[in-house]
C-alpha cells in the first residue's frame, strides 16, 4: 500500500484520503456503508469540519460500527481560542472519538485573518492547549492563498497545510509545496478535481498521484466511485494519449472562466467574498443544496446583489475573469434554486 509520513507529525497514512464533503447529501446509511467501504479497503485517512453539517456525525458513526483504525482529521472556522475549544469539544462528541489526530484551522483567507488565528487569545492557542491537553494530537492550517500559505510554511506555528492542488490549479507545485517539503510540514492535497469541476477524475487523480510527499484528498459518496478512484491510485500513474488530450482540454475549456481563489481580487467595494460568488455552483454540488440555507451563505448572496460592476475586482485579477458578469449569472442560477425549493 502506498503511504506517507506528514511532515514531522509522525503520522502515516495511505496516501489516498477521505474527504467528508459529499457523504452530506446522500442518506445516513449510504454515508456510513461508504466509510465503511472504504476503510475495508485500505483507506485510514478521513478529513472534515465542523462546517460540513452532519459529515462528522456520519463518520462517528461508521466508526462505532467497525474495528478498522482510521486517522481522523477535522477543522474548524473559529478564529478564538475559546472558539475552537468548544468546537474541539463537539467534534469529539460528534466523531464519538476521546482523541483526535489532527485538528485544522478551516479556510484562512488573508493576513488579517491569520493575525486573528496566531493572537495570544486566538484558534491557535486553543489548539496548543487541547494538544496539550492530550485530545489532539497535531495542529494544521487550510487555505486557498497560496502567498498566505508560504508565510505559514516559513513562520512553522502548524504542523500541517493543506491546499488546493489539480491540473487546473498547479501553482502549489512551484513554491508551496517544495517549501513544505522542504521544511517538513505535512501537505494535504485538497480538490483534486477542483471542487467536482474537473470531470475527467481517471486522468485528474493520476495527474496529482505523481507529486510526491502528498497525501491526496477525495470527496467520494458513492461505494462504486470510490472502488474507480481507489483502483486509480493503486495503478500506474502515467498517462494514456487520450488522458493527456482531454487535460489539455479541459485547461483550454476554462481557461478565463475558472477562479483559482486566489483572492489577488480582493478587497471589493461591496463587500461581496469573491471566491465564493464565484464557486456556488461547484459548492453546491459537492454540498447539496441546503448550503444555501446556511446564514453564512445568505449573507454572501445578499452582498452579491449589491455588486456595482466597478471593474475593481477585475483589474486586480490576474486570470482575466469578468467577475462582475460570472457574480450576476451565478446569482440568478441561485435565485433559481431558491426559488424551486420554495
Amino acid at each position: 500500500m502506498k503511504k506517507i509520513v506528514l511532515g514531522k507529525t509522525g503520522i502515516e497514512a495511505v496516501r489516498f484520503g477521505f474527504g467528508g464533503i459529499p457523504i452530506q447529501r446522500v442518506s445516513e446509511r449510504q454515508a456510513v456503508e461508504v466509510v465503511l467501504h472504504a476503510l475495508e479497503k485500505g483507506m485510514n485517512f478521513i478529513d472534515t469540519s465542523r462546517m460540513y453539517s452532519n459529515s462528522e456525525s456520519r463518520i462517528g458513526k461508521a466508526l462505532s460500527e467497525t474495528d478498522k483504525k482510521a486517522v481522523v482529521a477535522t477543522k474548524s472556522f473559529n478564529r478564538s481560542a475559546d472558539g475552537i475549544q468548544k468546537d474541539i469539544e463537539t467534534s469529539l462528541k460528534e466523531l464519538r472519538l476521546d482523541y483526535i489526530d489532527l485538528y485544522q484551522c478551516h479556510a484562512v483567507g488573508n493576513e488579517e485573518e491569520y493575525r486573528r488565528v496566531t493572537a495570544p487569545d486566538g484558534a491557535l492557542s486553543g489548539l496548543l492547549k487541547a494538544k496539550e491537553q492530550g485530545i489532539i494530537g497535531h495542529v494544521g492550517i487550510t487555505s486557498h492563498s497560496l502567498d498566505l500559505l508560504e508565510k505559514i510554511v516559513d513562520d512553522g506555528l502548524f504542523e500541517t497545510i493543506m491546499v488546493c492542488y489539480s491540473f487546473l490549479e498547479p501553482a502549489a507545485g512551484e513554491k508551496v509545496i517544495p517549501k513544505a517539503r522542504e521544511k517538513e510540514v505535512g501537505i494535504l492535497a485538497m480538490k483534486p478535481l477542483s471542487g467536482g469541476v474537473i470531470t475527467a477524475a481517471e486522468a485528474a487523480l493520476k495527474w496529482v498521484f505523481t507529486c510526491p510527499d502528498l497525501l491526496v484528498l477525495a470527496g467520494i459518496e458513492e461505494k462504486a466511485y470510490f472502488d474507480q478512484n481507489w483502483k486509480v491510485f493503486l495503478g500506474d500513474y502515467r498517462l494514456t494519449g487520450e488522458e493527456d488530450r482531454k487535460i489539455r482540454g479541459i485547461i483550454t475549456e476554462f481557461d478565463g472562466k475558472f477562479c483559482r481563489r486566489c483572492d489577488y481580487c480582493l478587497p471589493c467595494t461591496a463587500g461581496i467574498y469573491i471566491q465564493f460568488a464565484l464557486g456556488v455552483r461547484s459548492m453546491v454540488r459537492r454540498m447539496g443544496q441546503r448550503i444555501l440555507d446556511q446564514p453564512m451563505f445568505q449573507d454572501i448572496w445578499e452582498k452579491a446583489g449589491n455588486c456595482t460592476e466597478c471593474g475593481d475586482c477585475m483589474d486586480r485579477c490576474p486570470y482575466e475573469l469578468p467577475i462582475p458578469e460570472m457574480i450576476r449569472e451565478n446569482l440568478d442560477w441561485v435565485n433559481a434554486l431558491i426559488k424551486q425549493k420554495r
